[in-house]
C-alpha cells in the first residue's frame, strides 16, 4: 500500500484502483478513502482512481501540529500525485474534498485537467452558512442521536428507511470510526477557517459544480456562488438529494459526472 510523503514529513497513504486517465478523489471532512468506498469502482471502470487517507484519518500519519488546513490539504494532495508519477490528473472533490480541491486547482492548474466541485463551499465569509436547526442536530449530547442527525442530514429519510430494512449499519460518509480527538478538532477548525473566494476566479480548469438539490448540511445556494466566481463553470443540481447525493443519487450523479470528465 503506498504512501507519500508531505513536505512535513506527514506520511500519507492512498490507493489506486482502475486504469486510464487518473482522477483524484477527494473525501469530506474528518473522513478517509473509504467515503467512496459505494461508487469508486464505477470510476475505476474508466479511470485510474486515486483515493486518499487525509493526515489525521484511515493509514495516514496522525500528527497533532498546527498542519491541518484546506490549501496544506492541497499540497498533500499534490505529493500523492507526485509519489504515484501522476502529473496531470482530473479532481472530483466533495465537501471538505471540493474545498481542498479548490485550491489544487487554484495554487497548480498544471496539475488539474478537470474539476467537479461536489456538495461544496468557497469558505467564510462569502459561503451560505448551515443553519442553527442543522446545528443542533449535530451537537445533540446522546452520541447516538447526533449520529442519526448526520445520517438525514446526509441522507432521504426512504433511502436510510430501505438501507437499514437491508441490514446495513455502516454508511462510509459518517466519519472515520478510528480517527483519533485531535485530529477531529483539526479538521473541525481547517473546514471552518476555509476561505478560497479571492482564489476562485485563478481556476483554469473546466469545472462542473454538483449539489444535492435538499443540501442543509451546506446549504445548496454555495453552488451557484462557487459556479459564479470560477471562470468557465457549470453548475447541476440533482433533485431530492441531501448531502452524500453522490452515494443515494449515483444512479443520476456518477453518469453524470462522468460525461463531464469525458469532455461532454
Amino acid at each position: 500500500m503506498p504512501h507519500a510523503h508531505a513536505p512535513d514529513g506527514t506520511a500519507l497513504h492512498y490507493e489506486l484502483h482502475g486504469s486510464g486517465e487518473p482522477l483524484v478523489l477527494l473525501s469530506g471532512q474528518s473522513n478517509s478513502r473509504r467515503w467512496w468506498d459505494p461508487v469508486v469502482a464505477d470510476f475505476a471502470a474508466a479511470y485510474t482512481t486515486v483515493t486518499v487517507d487525509w493526515r489525521g484519518t484511515g493509514e495516514s500519519d496522525r500528527p497533532d501540529t498546527d498542519t491541518y488546513s484546506t490549501r496544506g490539504f492541497a499540497a498533500d494532495v499534490t505529493a500523492v500525485l507526485d509519489d504515484a508519477g501522476i502529473g496531470r490528473a482530473h479532481v472530483y472533490g466533495t465537501s471538505m474534498g471540493g474545498r481542498v480541491a479548490q485550491w489544487l486547482a487554484a495554487d497548480r492548474p498544471e496539475r488539474v485537467e478537470r474539476l467537479v466541485l461536489g456538495c461544496t463551499s468557497p469558505g467564510a465569509p462569502h459561503g451560505v452558512e448551515r443553519g442553527p436547526e442543522v446545528r443542533r442536530a449535530l451537537a445533540q449530547a446522546d452520541p447516538a442521536a447526533a449520529r442519526r442527525g448526520l445520517l438525514e442530514l446526509m441522507y432521504t429519510p426512504a433511502w436510510i428507511a430501505a438501507q437499514e430494512a437491508a441490514g446495513r449499519t455502516e454508511f462510509t460518509t459518517l466519519g472515520d470510526p478510528a480517527m483519533p480527538a485531535h485530529a477531529r478538532r483539526r479538521h473541525l477548525r481547517a473546514s471552518a477557517r476555509h476561505d478560497a473566494w479571492d482564489a476562485l476566479p485563478r481556476i483554469e480548469a473546466p469545472t462542473l459544480v454538483v449539489h444535492g438539490g435538499d443540501d442543509t448540511f451546506n446549504p445548496t445556494a454555495n453552488a451557484a456562488l462557487i459556479a459564479g466566481r470560477v471562470p468557465n463553470a457549470r453548475t447541476q443540481l440533482v433533485p431530492g438529494a441531501r448531502h452524500a447525493y453522490f452515494e443515494e443519487f449515483a444512479e443520476v450523479a456518477t453518469p453524470l459526472v462522468l460525461t463531464f470528465l469525458d469532455g461532454s
